[in-house]
Protein backbone atom coordinates (compact mmCIF):
# COMPACT_ATOMS: atom_id res chain seq x y z
CA UNK A 1 0.00 0.00 0.00
CA UNK A 2 2.87 2.42 0.90
CA UNK A 3 4.33 1.93 -2.26
CA UNK A 4 1.29 2.87 -4.17
CA UNK A 5 0.47 5.94 -2.38
CA UNK A 6 3.91 7.11 -3.04
CA UNK A 7 3.75 6.55 -6.34
CA UNK A 8 0.34 8.78 -6.39
CA UNK A 9 2.23 11.48 -4.33
CA UNK A 10 5.15 11.64 -7.11
CA UNK A 11 2.98 11.16 -10.75
CA UNK A 12 -0.23 10.96 -9.70
CA UNK A 13 -3.06 13.72 -9.43
CA UNK A 14 -2.17 15.56 -6.46
CA UNK A 15 1.53 16.02 -7.25
CA UNK A 16 3.31 18.93 -5.76
CA UNK A 17 6.86 18.94 -6.46
CA UNK A 18 8.03 22.19 -7.67
CA UNK A 19 6.98 23.07 -10.25
CA UNK A 20 9.63 23.58 -13.57
CA UNK A 21 7.63 27.29 -14.51
CA UNK A 22 4.87 29.30 -13.52
CA UNK A 23 2.59 28.25 -16.86
CA UNK A 24 2.70 25.11 -16.66
CA UNK A 25 0.90 24.90 -13.76
CA UNK A 26 -2.28 26.46 -14.95
CA UNK A 27 -3.81 23.74 -16.02
CA UNK A 28 -7.40 23.06 -15.22
CA UNK A 29 -10.05 20.16 -14.38
CA UNK A 30 -10.35 17.59 -16.94
CA UNK A 31 -13.13 17.43 -18.72
CA UNK A 32 -14.51 20.88 -17.36
CA UNK A 33 -15.42 24.26 -18.93
CA UNK A 34 -14.57 27.66 -18.38
CA UNK A 35 -16.36 28.56 -15.00
CA UNK A 36 -18.94 31.64 -15.33
CA UNK A 37 -17.27 34.83 -13.63
CA UNK A 38 -18.00 35.81 -10.02
CA UNK A 39 -19.42 32.10 -9.07
CA UNK A 40 -17.40 29.96 -7.16
CA UNK A 41 -16.52 32.73 -4.98
CA UNK A 42 -14.61 30.84 -1.91
CA UNK A 43 -12.32 29.32 -4.79
CA UNK A 44 -8.83 30.30 -3.56
CA UNK A 45 -5.58 29.99 -5.19
CA UNK A 46 -2.74 29.07 -3.11
CA UNK A 47 1.01 30.46 -4.31
CA UNK A 48 4.34 29.63 -3.98
CA UNK A 49 7.77 31.63 -3.66
CA UNK A 50 10.55 29.07 -4.11
CA UNK A 51 13.10 31.59 -4.29
CA UNK A 52 12.15 34.59 -2.32
CA UNK A 53 11.71 36.35 -5.04
CA UNK A 54 8.42 37.63 -4.62
CA UNK A 55 7.12 35.61 -7.63
CA UNK A 56 4.27 33.87 -7.18
CA UNK A 57 3.14 30.48 -9.05
CA UNK A 58 -0.16 28.42 -8.31
CA UNK A 59 0.55 25.58 -7.10
CA UNK A 60 -2.57 24.02 -5.60
CA UNK A 61 -6.35 24.99 -4.85
CA UNK A 62 -8.32 26.13 -1.85
CA UNK A 63 -11.18 27.28 -0.29
CA UNK A 64 -12.23 29.96 1.67
CA UNK A 65 -13.76 28.91 5.35
CA UNK A 66 -12.99 32.24 7.40
CA UNK A 67 -11.95 35.45 6.67
CA UNK A 68 -8.78 34.59 8.28
CA UNK A 69 -8.31 30.71 6.98
CA UNK A 70 -8.38 29.00 3.76
CA UNK A 71 -8.67 25.16 4.20
CA UNK A 72 -6.41 23.36 1.61
CA UNK A 73 -4.73 19.94 1.03
CA UNK A 74 -1.82 18.95 3.66
CA UNK A 75 0.07 17.69 1.01
CA UNK A 76 0.47 21.08 -0.92
CA UNK A 77 2.86 22.54 1.58
CA UNK A 78 5.59 22.40 0.70
CA UNK A 79 7.59 24.38 3.05
CA UNK A 80 6.32 25.01 6.92
CA UNK A 81 8.67 29.38 6.05
CA UNK A 82 4.84 30.67 5.75
CA UNK A 83 6.45 34.08 4.04
CA UNK A 84 6.73 31.36 0.67
CA UNK A 85 3.24 31.45 0.58
CA UNK A 86 0.71 33.90 -0.57
CA UNK A 87 -3.11 33.42 -1.42
CA UNK A 88 -5.17 34.99 -4.06
CA UNK A 89 -8.93 35.03 -4.04
CA UNK A 90 -11.30 36.96 -6.09
CA UNK A 91 -9.40 35.61 -8.97
CA UNK A 92 -10.78 34.29 -12.34
CA UNK A 93 -8.41 33.96 -14.62
CA UNK A 94 -4.23 33.37 -13.33
CA UNK A 95 -2.84 35.72 -16.38
CA UNK A 96 -4.76 38.99 -16.57
CA UNK A 97 -5.26 41.44 -13.31
CA UNK A 98 -8.81 42.13 -13.61
CA UNK A 99 -9.35 43.98 -10.11
CA UNK A 100 -11.40 41.30 -8.71
CA UNK A 101 -8.32 39.94 -6.89
CA UNK A 102 -6.65 40.01 -3.48
CA UNK A 103 -3.57 39.07 -3.00
CA UNK A 104 -3.18 38.08 1.00
CA UNK A 105 0.43 36.85 2.36
CA UNK A 106 0.36 33.59 4.93
CA UNK A 107 1.08 34.30 8.87
CA UNK A 108 0.98 30.31 9.46
CA UNK A 109 0.39 27.13 8.66
CA UNK A 110 -1.03 24.49 10.48
CA UNK A 111 -1.62 20.88 9.00
CA UNK A 112 -4.09 18.25 10.51
CA UNK A 113 -1.70 16.02 13.18
CA UNK A 114 -2.72 12.96 11.86
CA UNK A 115 -0.95 14.19 8.36
CA UNK A 116 2.23 11.99 8.11
CA UNK A 117 2.78 12.48 4.46
CA UNK A 118 0.98 8.95 3.29
CA UNK A 119 -2.28 9.82 0.74
CA UNK A 120 -3.28 6.24 2.09
CA UNK A 121 -3.82 6.60 5.55
CA UNK A 122 -5.70 10.04 4.89
CA UNK A 123 -5.52 13.35 6.99
CA UNK A 124 -4.68 15.37 4.00
CA UNK A 125 -5.82 18.74 5.14
CA UNK A 126 -4.67 21.70 6.07
CA UNK A 127 -5.51 25.39 7.61
CA UNK A 128 -3.70 28.66 6.29
CA UNK A 129 -4.11 31.53 8.40
CA UNK A 130 -3.61 34.78 6.54
CA UNK A 131 -1.50 37.62 7.70
CA UNK A 132 -4.70 40.66 6.83
CA UNK A 133 -8.47 39.13 6.44
CA UNK A 134 -10.09 38.96 3.74
CA UNK A 135 -12.40 41.65 2.99
CA UNK A 136 -15.50 41.21 1.18
CA UNK A 137 -15.44 43.44 -2.38
CA UNK A 138 -18.33 41.34 -3.82
CA UNK A 139 -16.20 38.83 -5.42
CA UNK A 140 -15.18 36.89 -2.23
CA UNK A 141 -17.42 34.46 -0.08
CA UNK A 142 -17.32 32.56 2.60
CA UNK A 143 -17.95 28.29 1.77
CA UNK A 144 -21.03 26.86 3.19
CA UNK A 145 -19.61 23.56 4.96
CA UNK A 146 -21.20 20.30 5.82
CA UNK A 147 -22.56 19.43 9.00
CA UNK A 148 -20.58 17.05 11.18
CA UNK A 149 -20.18 13.43 9.96
CA UNK A 150 -22.13 14.12 7.04
CA UNK A 151 -22.09 11.49 4.21
CA UNK A 152 -23.26 11.67 0.82
CA UNK A 153 -25.40 9.58 -1.33
CA UNK A 154 -24.14 7.91 -4.25
CA UNK A 155 -24.64 8.92 -7.72
CA UNK A 156 -24.70 12.85 -6.49
CA UNK A 157 -23.42 14.96 -8.93
CA UNK A 158 -21.03 17.51 -7.30
CA UNK A 159 -19.28 20.05 -9.38
CA UNK A 160 -14.74 20.47 -8.95
CA UNK A 161 -13.80 23.64 -9.57
CA UNK A 162 -10.14 24.94 -10.23
CA UNK A 163 -7.18 25.48 -12.25
CA UNK A 164 -5.49 21.87 -12.71
CA UNK A 165 -4.22 19.80 -15.51
CA UNK A 166 -6.67 19.60 -18.73
CA UNK A 167 -4.77 16.60 -19.70
CA UNK A 168 -1.87 14.53 -18.93
CA UNK A 169 0.19 16.73 -22.04
CA UNK A 170 0.10 19.76 -20.02
CA UNK A 171 -2.55 21.78 -21.47
CA UNK A 172 -2.63 25.13 -19.69
CA UNK A 173 -5.40 27.25 -19.97
CA UNK A 174 -5.39 30.30 -17.25
CA UNK A 175 -9.55 30.53 -16.36
CA UNK A 176 -11.39 28.85 -13.64
CA UNK A 177 -12.94 25.55 -14.64
CA UNK A 178 -15.72 23.97 -13.31
CA UNK A 179 -17.10 20.24 -14.05
CA UNK A 180 -19.48 18.00 -13.32
CA UNK A 181 -18.50 14.62 -10.87
CA UNK A 182 -20.03 12.06 -9.82
CA UNK A 183 -19.79 10.70 -6.21
CA UNK A 184 -18.94 7.08 -5.73
CA UNK A 185 -20.35 5.47 -2.44
CA UNK A 186 -16.97 4.56 0.13
CA UNK A 187 -18.59 0.71 -0.18
CA UNK A 188 -17.49 1.03 -3.95
CA UNK A 189 -14.48 3.19 -4.41
CA UNK A 190 -12.83 0.44 -1.61
CA UNK A 191 -13.63 -2.32 -3.87
CA UNK A 192 -10.48 -3.83 -4.90
CA UNK A 193 -10.53 -3.05 -9.04
CA UNK A 194 -11.43 0.81 -7.48
CA UNK A 195 -9.00 1.93 -4.46
CA UNK A 196 -9.24 -0.76 -2.43
CA UNK A 197 -8.02 -0.17 0.99
CA UNK A 198 -6.34 3.20 0.37
CA UNK A 199 -9.85 4.72 -0.33
CA UNK A 200 -10.75 5.15 3.61
CA UNK A 201 -14.02 6.51 5.35
CA UNK A 202 -12.91 10.10 5.82
CA UNK A 203 -12.53 10.46 2.25
CA UNK A 204 -15.12 11.08 -0.64
CA UNK A 205 -14.61 9.72 -4.35
CA UNK A 206 -15.72 11.07 -7.04
CA UNK A 207 -15.33 10.16 -10.88
CA UNK A 208 -14.21 7.00 -11.93
CA UNK A 209 -15.70 7.62 -15.28
CA UNK A 210 -13.07 8.14 -17.39
CA UNK A 211 -14.19 11.46 -18.58
CA UNK A 212 -14.01 13.65 -15.78
CA UNK A 213 -11.52 14.18 -12.86
CA UNK A 214 -9.34 16.21 -11.06
CA UNK A 215 -5.56 16.50 -11.87
CA UNK A 216 -2.22 18.19 -10.96
CA UNK A 217 -3.25 21.40 -9.84
CA UNK A 218 -6.73 20.97 -8.68
CA UNK A 219 -4.95 19.58 -5.12
CA UNK A 220 -6.43 21.24 -2.03
CA UNK A 221 -9.50 22.87 -3.99
CA UNK A 222 -13.02 22.73 -3.21
CA UNK A 223 -15.51 19.32 -4.05
CA UNK A 224 -19.15 21.50 -4.37
CA UNK A 225 -22.30 19.87 -3.78
CA UNK A 226 -26.04 21.07 -3.42
CA UNK A 227 -27.01 19.91 0.06
CA UNK A 228 -30.10 21.18 1.66
CA UNK A 229 -30.20 23.99 -0.26
CA UNK A 230 -26.90 25.27 -0.64
CA UNK A 231 -23.48 25.11 -2.30
CA UNK A 232 -21.47 23.25 0.38
CA UNK A 233 -17.46 22.43 0.09
CA UNK A 234 -18.01 18.64 1.19
CA UNK A 235 -14.63 17.69 -0.16
CA UNK A 236 -11.06 18.78 -0.80
CA UNK A 237 -9.02 17.30 -3.67
CA UNK A 238 -6.37 14.58 -2.61
CA UNK A 239 -5.21 12.30 -4.90
CA UNK A 240 -5.79 10.38 -8.26
CA UNK A 241 -4.22 7.71 -10.40
CA UNK A 242 -1.28 8.20 -11.58
CA UNK A 243 -0.63 8.93 -15.42
CA UNK A 244 -3.56 9.97 -16.85
CA UNK A 245 -6.28 11.78 -14.31
CA UNK A 246 -9.13 10.35 -15.91
CA UNK A 247 -9.28 6.95 -15.76
CA UNK A 248 -12.03 4.28 -15.46
CA UNK A 249 -12.95 3.25 -12.02
CA UNK A 250 -10.12 5.30 -10.73
CA UNK A 251 -11.80 8.45 -9.15
CA UNK A 252 -10.53 11.94 -7.79
CA UNK A 253 -10.51 11.33 -4.08
CA UNK A 254 -11.13 14.19 -1.50
CA UNK A 255 -10.87 14.58 2.08
CA UNK A 256 -14.28 14.62 3.68
CA UNK A 257 -14.38 17.58 5.09
CA UNK A 258 -17.52 16.64 7.24
CA UNK A 259 -14.70 14.18 9.40
CA UNK A 260 -12.33 17.06 10.14
CA UNK A 261 -15.09 19.83 11.55
CA UNK A 262 -14.15 19.50 15.10
CA UNK A 263 -10.16 20.31 14.51
CA UNK A 264 -11.39 23.03 12.11
CA UNK A 265 -13.07 24.98 14.40
CA UNK A 266 -10.42 24.73 17.20
CA UNK A 267 -7.65 25.96 14.95
CA UNK A 268 -10.31 28.79 13.88
CA UNK A 269 -11.91 29.97 17.35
Amino acid sequence: MFRLVFVLACVGLICAEKPFNHNVLNHRVIGGSNAKPNTWKWQASLQYDSYYENSFYHICGGSIVDSFYIMTAAHCILSIDATKYRVVVGEYNLSEAEGSEQFVRVESIIVHPGWNGQLGNGNDIALVKLANPIYDNGFVAIADLPFPKEKLPHALVCKITGWGAMDHYGSVPDILQVAEIRVVEHSICSQPQWWGSIALENMVCAGGDGLTSGCQGDSGGPLNCFTDGVWRVHGVVSYGPSGACNQVSKPTVFTRVSFFMDWMFSIMR
